[in-house]
């Protein structure tokens, strides 16, 4: 009998694969997926597709011991390249505002899709999106991992519990070192900000945590240092988000995001959140959790003082052998393990019913990221507004005027950003 397989396609092949996808698909190659629902699952990775096909050469000579041979596709046309080649499910790891094309084309050719966050810049992106996978009776899911650390995962059971009752506030805080938009992201960082790229994580932890509806988003920001103090790339942004919950009471949160923090940092990325509710409170810091240490002439630079060993981490096990896991790469291996109940899990008759099942888990499904991606939307129209500007924008959320509405400070037409319901 021939072994189940789902072939794996990679667009993009840059950090974030090195990180999380690169041990997750050396992994599969090595174990296998197996669940007793779909038995022994192969899971190849048969395709890259990027740009330049740089650093898919390198990974074609590096991980040739740990990696089955794959075909690496680069130009203009990479993507069609790969989906030609067969693939059944395909990871979209490129810049948040090259998502969209690569992953219609996706989904278009009848190919499960996982994509990094933000999904998309826009919900007539989204709707898109969401239509093709419907049409096509896909899976189309975004990789939101920071939703299985492991404090995320107790908070949001404590709410669900209702032992932490009704919240009223919540502070979020992320910064990353210079090196990160300086280095490894100067090559499309131009016109970007940290607000879309790192607070749609806390946006989703928010709005899937604790439910309701988002009724209001203001933002702000920084320039100077990545680009010019004018221009339209962002250092620093201050994200305020309002929701509205089903007893009228509201909550404020406020996300503040950097990528332009010190080299010499003690931690690779610095997290926290603070969470108010009627019986309680919830803190949480991703260093203050972990551990410190220090190595002569290596901390806080190529080793830092501070690591987080949750998220991904090398490890030398008990028993002698090297392993990388961590919550980064249990969100991988969570995407295909659905794609393979939906497809391996049972006869193809009752397919429908596991591909409804998989689709209803909100945590990543991206017909369940409309208010996330609305969220996104209103931010970069605001910090385009304030580029222009027009500084001080609002955007209120299921508007009388539409779903999405941007009021300008001084003028009395507001901007129609989505007409629809979000």
């Amino acid at each position: 009998m021939t072994q189940p397989q789902l072939r794996a396609g990679m667009v993009g092949v840059g950090m974030i694969f090195d990180e999380t996808y690169r041990p997750f698909f050396e992994e599969v190659h090595r174990e296998g997926l197996y669940d007793r629902r779909h038995g022994d699952v192969a899971v190849p990775l048969v395709a890259m597709a990027s740009r330049t096909g740089t650093r898919a050469a390198r990974y074609q000579s590096e991980l040739k011991e740990k990696l089955a041979p794959f075909t690496n596709f680069s130009g203009t046309d990479a993507v069609d390249q790969m989906l030609s080649h067969g693939v059944d499910f395909a990871c979209v790891a490129t810049p948040d505002n090259r998502h969209f094309e690569a992953a219609k084309k996706v989904l278009s050719t009848g190919t499960h899709l996982l994509i990094e966050k933000p999904s998309v810049l826009s919900l007539s992106e989204l709707d898109e999106l969401v239509a093709i996978a419907a049409e096509k009776q896909l899976l189309a899911k975004v990789v939101y991992h920071k939703l299985l650390d492991p404090d995320h995962k107790k908070l949001r059971t404590l709410v669900h519990d209702d032992v932490l009752q009704h919240v009223n506030t919540g502070y979020c805080s992320l910064l990353e070192p210079k090196s990160i938009s300086g280095g490894q992201f100067a090559e499309w960082i131009v016109g970007r900000n940290p607000g879309t790229y790192v607070a749609v994580h806390y946006i989703k932890l928010i709005d899937f945590t604790f439910g309701g509806k988002l009724k209001t988003v203001m933002a702000t920001g920084q320039r100077g240092l990545v680009g010019t103090k004018d221009g339209p790339t962002w250092d620093t942004n201050q994200l305020r988000m309002i929701y509205e919950y089903a007893d009228g009471r509201e909550a404020a949160f406020d996300i503040h995001t950097s990528w332009v923090t010190p080299d010499n940092f003690p931690g690779y990325v610095e997290q926290e959140v603070q969470f108010r509710f009627d019986n309680g409170v919830w803190n949480g810091h991703s260093r203050k959790r972990g551990v410190e240490c220090t190595v002569e002439e290596r901390t806080p630079f190529t080793l830092k003082t501070t690591m987080n060993n949750h998220y991904n981490g090398t490890f030398m096990e008990p028993w002698g052998v090297r392993s990388q896991r961590g919550y980064g790469i249990e969100v991988l291996e969570r995407f295909v393990r659905e794609v393979a109940y939906v497809e391996y899990a049972g006869e193809k008759s009752d397919r429908g019913q596991r591909l409804s099942e998989m689709q209803s888990l909100g945590y990543n499904d991206l017909a369940a990221d409309r208010q996330t991606v609305a969220a996104v939307q209103a931010l970069e129209a605001i910090l385009e507004r304030h580029v222009a500007g027009e500084p001080d924008c609002v955007v209120r959320v299921n508007d009388p005027r539409g779903g999405l509405v941007l009021y300008r400070p001084g003028q009395a037409e507001p901007i129609v950003l989505y007409a629809g319901t979000v």
